[in-house]
């Protein structure tokens, strides 16, 4: 790949200062201090219009007039001069512009002159960060572009901070907490460059171990999510979110009322892989953890201690942060039994008395790690007589480094327990001065470890199921609205869309008048529901417009005026198509449950649920996650809620059918995939009962979109069922191509370990056996946004054989990409090359790559013939054996041809 286009940015060898100055206080002169001081490497050119020398070093009045060639412009001077310093930089060829100065809330003249510039940049090709106050820093390279008046360490934590001031806070708690950094962006207003981009470029820093973030907000939520992404698969990711309760979540239905911007971070965030955190020490705190290797497999932890008190005090904060204190297995508590003293606690916590000695207390957390049900170990030391403290903690650090899951140490007291404090750091054991504290990380380790496995869910919009969706009558619908200039869909619209999409929902039929109302009754059957039937009311119940349990045609007749009525006086001006008829339904067993889709202003759709009924706001019971969702998302989502605990046998009633509800879920988010026009959804009540679920109540709200590419609505781009398609060889073998999946590392695994060492070499351009664990995660974990790789298999008697892959990756500018093709040696010859490139092509298509770039073997003829076919221009370079295949339009240059 080449290399990033932020490298002029974040790596620049040749930096010109704009407004750089001796000037005491000003923005120019800490900034060139800061360069100069840095001991950074490269040339430094000060650009100031009234002295010729600045710091010792001749300046220029223009960066178009210096000689040397310059990567990055750092810009210190007034707003109103940008445009025509802009213009100088995409003359001079600058591809990386930093606003290092706070702009403020800039009048309209300032902020015409700010979007000027932005755009002549945008024209020439350069990049712009900012504006903000604080500026970049990368200390590994000892460069400092930056008013920061304090030594920022050399590390290798990256961070990213949308502000400055809170950026400057981090460091100066970094720095007496020994922390370092490899690289230090402040974000500011990120007119142009912005958190997916720059996530971009550290993901392929080799500098970088770990990632910090502070987000206020997010511009491009589908590219900060793919980056994020990422990022996770390969380096811990922390992130602490400002703006909590700045509520962007906004809409008129309950489950628009029920959900708050931050509630969906949350829910970003843990399907992105990393880790939230609420202050600024904890994300030092679990960056530090992240980055040492500690992970655990779950929330159960065990507590050992020589003090009850204590560890009843460490319980208490196990509970309050919901953390699971493990139920010991009966093989540990025997084993306890027999080395403990028999006034043991004889449970968790396991109290081993004042006294323990270094091996009681080593015997003690050797079987609570040994202990299937462990999932962390939190030892508390009390320095009392008898004990001895240093041994103890020697003890402990040999015992970390034989076991896999993570040990917590909380030696209490100060001056008398500091030399196994240093004995810790030394080690890099996980040390705390107060049990609470440890327990926080550990349950910050437990989140991390549920969001890496969510970050593994890359679910279709609809997976394993086989019913397939009427997905044009229920466009035609929508349309239908739409066209009349209606947002809200009436019920029986609603309900015909969710019908549409096979959930189950209670018949509905419109009755004009009263006789027809009499007539569908009988039809239907009494006790029957009536409700008004108006686009322009959401909730009928607040307008009276609702009677339940009708029992007969005197009845029905008073209740379809009364109806009119209520709602004609509490809503005059009401569109009002007549009075839908519906069955009563009456189930003993039921729960009523709430399902709704949102919008969310960064992160698009989101689905909720919960429990329903008319106390849906008062209860507050809710879980929501972004689509599209899986049954092991669906199954999460259900056992988040209160409600859900009563889903199953609850006294005298039977559980509900718990697999019809995890498939409506399922087609809700299939739903929301395939029609970005709806907004806002509520289904209430859901009922549910041993017998199955149905939709009583529906409202569907939808907009006009513009459509671009596949589910460009959607912050996390589905696994594209829709390329998964059969073929067949020259020699009849049927074959089946599809995107690879996560579950697939196992026979990727296979394939590279049975190919030839030749085809290893030329592939991978090293004699490797196998894929490292991090090349694995990088080959399976798909984006399918960015990249690509379809996979050609075939069943065996043993199971799914892996034939071939093809995969494309865009560069981070998303306007070029590489790609490759390896073919098991066994079964090449057989016109899998040309196969797969077509489904390959086509995948690109669809994405609107126009340029794409990659090398594939000289050797392979049927791949030059393919690609001259093609219409590429093919140079072939034989003193690597490769070739390069160039095109300048992809979607001209490549027709679709029959894969035969």
């Amino acid at each position: 790949m080449k290399p990033h286009y932020l490298t002029p940015l974040f790596s620049p060898r040749n930096v010109a200062v704009v407004g750089a100055s001796d000037t005491p206080g000003s923005v120019g002169q800490a900034i060139f201090a800061n360069l100069l001081a840095g001991n950074f490497q490269g040339k430094l050119y000060p650009v100031n219009l009234h002295h010729r020398v600045v710091g010792g070093i001749p300046a220029y009045t223009s960066v178009k007039l210096i000689e040397g060639p310059v990567d990055m412009v750092v810009v210190t001077t007034a707003l109103r001069s940008l445009p025509g310093i802009v213009k100088d930089c995409g003359k001079k060829g600058v591809k990386g512009i930093l606003l290092a100065k706070d702009f403020g809330d800039s009048e309209a003249q300032e902020r015409e002159a700010l979007n000027e510039a932005v755009s002549i940049a945008k024209h020439y090709g350069i990049r712009i960060l900012g504006p903000n106050v604080l500026g970049l820093m990368r200390p590994v390279a000892g460069f400092n572009a930056s008013n920061y008046t304090s030594k920022v360490k050399a590390g290798n934590l990256a961070l990213v901070s949308q502000s400055s001031a809170l950026c400057t806070a981090m460091l100066d708690w970094a720095d007496s907490k020994g922390i370092g950094f490899s690289s230090v962006v402040s974000v500011g207003e990120a007119l142009d460059v912005e958190f997916g981009e720059i996530l971009d470029y550290l993901v392929s820093d080799n500098f970088t171990q770990g990632i910090l973030l502070h987000v206020h907000h997010v511009h491009d939520a589908r590219r900060f999510m793919s980056a994020l992404r990422a990022a996770a698969r390969t380096k811990p990711v922390v992130v602490v979110k400002s703006g909590r309760y700045e509520d962007d979540v906004t809409g008129l239905m309950h489950s628009s009322n029920l959900v708050e911007s931050g509630d969906v971070f949350d829910a970003a965030l843990s399907r992105a892989g990393v880790l939230r955190v609420a202050t600024i020490a904890q994300l030092f705190t679990a960056a530090k953890v992240l980055a040492a290797n500690y992970r655990v497999a779950g929330k159960r932890l065990a507590i050992v201690t020589n003090g009850i008190g204590p560890g009843v005090l460490a319980a208490d904060s196990a509970y309050m942060y919901g953390v699971e204190l493990a139920k010991l297995a009966p093989a540990t508590l025997e084993l306890l039994d027999e080395s403990l003293p028999v006034n043991w606690s004889h449970g968790n916590p396991v109290d081993i008395i004042g006294d323990a000695s270094p091996v009681r207390f080593r015997t003690a957390v050797k079987a609570c790690l040994d202990d299937p049900n462990v999932d962390g170990v939190l030892v508390i030391f009390t320095p009392q007589a008898g004990t001895d403290h240093l041994t103890t903690a020697q003890l402990m650090v040999g015992l970390q480094r034989e076991s896999s899951k993570p040990m917590f140490l909380s030696w209490l007291g100060d001056a008398k327990v500091s030399e196994s404090r240093e004995l810790f750091s030394k080690a890099k054991c996980a040390h705390f001065r107060a049990p609470e504290f440890a327990i926080e990380v550990f349950r910050n380790l437990a989140s991390y470890h549920h969001n890496q496995k969510m970050l593994l869910q890359t679910p279709a919009p609809l997976e394993g199921e086989q019913v397939v969706p009427d997905v044009l009558k229920a466009r035609a619908v929508i349309t239908t609205a739409l066209l009349e200039g209606r947002s809200v869909l009436s019920e029986r619209e609603s309900k015909e869309v969710l019908a549409a999409f096979n959930i189950p929902v209670n018949r509905t039929t419109l009755a004009k008048d009263v006789e027809e109302a009499i007539g569908l009754a009988a039809e239907i059957g009494y006790p029957v529901v009536l409700k008004i039937d108006s686009p322009d009311i959401i909730y009928k119940s607040d307008v009276g417009g609702v009677e339940l349990n009708i029992s007969n045609e005197h009845s029905l007749r008073e209740a379809f005026a009364g109806i009119m009525t209520r709602t004609r006086e509490a809503q005059p001006d009401a569109r009002i198509e007549g009075v839908s008829v519906q069955a009563m339904r009456k189930r003993r067993h039921a729960r009523e449950l709430m399902v709704g889709v949102t919008h969310d202003a960064s992160f698009g759709p989101v689905i909720t649920f919960g429990a329903g009924g008319i106390a849906v706001e008062i209860m507050q019971d809710r879980a929501l996650s972004l689509p599209p969702v899986n049954h092991y998302l669906v199954e999460r989502m259900i056992d988040k809620t209160r409600i859900g605990k009563i889903l199953g046998p609850f006294k005298n009633m039977p559980g509900v059918d718990i697999d019809t509800l995890k498939s409506v879920l399922l087609h809700v988010s299939e739903l929301v995939c395939e029609l970005p026009e709806v907004r806002e959804m509520d289904i209430n009540p859901l009922v549910a009962d041993e017998s199955g679920v149905i939709a009583l109540d529906a409202r569907i709200i939808v907009q006009t979109v513009k459509r671009t590419k596949p589910y460009g609505h959607m912050a996390i781009m589905p696994y594209p069922m829709h390329m998964v398609h059969c073929s067949m060889l020259k020699d009849g073998t049927p074959v089946n191509i599809r995107p690879v999946r996560p579950e697939d590392a196992y026979m990727t695994q296979e394939f590279v370990r049975n190919l030839s060492e030749e085809s290893r070499y030329n592939r991978y351009m090293s004699s490797i056996k196998q894929l490292s664990q991090t090349m694995l995660v990088r080959f399976t974990q798909l984006d399918y946004d960015r990249e690509m790789a379809l996979a050609m298999t075939h069943e065996t008697a043993e199971g799914e054989e892996q034939l071939a892959v093809a995969r494309y990756v865009t560069d981070p500018d998303n306007e070029s990409c590489e790609f490759a093709l390896e073919v098991a040696d066994h079964w090449q010859g057989k016109g899998i090359g040309v196969i797969l490139m077509n489904a390959l092509f086509d995948a690109a298509r669809e994405q609107g790559l126009k340029v794409m770039v990659g090398e594939v073997l000289a050797g392979n003829k049927g791949m030059l013939k393919l690609m001259s076919r093609l219409g590429f221009v093919v140079q072939v370079h034989p003193e690597d054996r490769a070739l390069t295949i160039v095109t300048k339009d992809l979607l001209q240059a490549l027709p679709v041809q029959n894969s035969q």
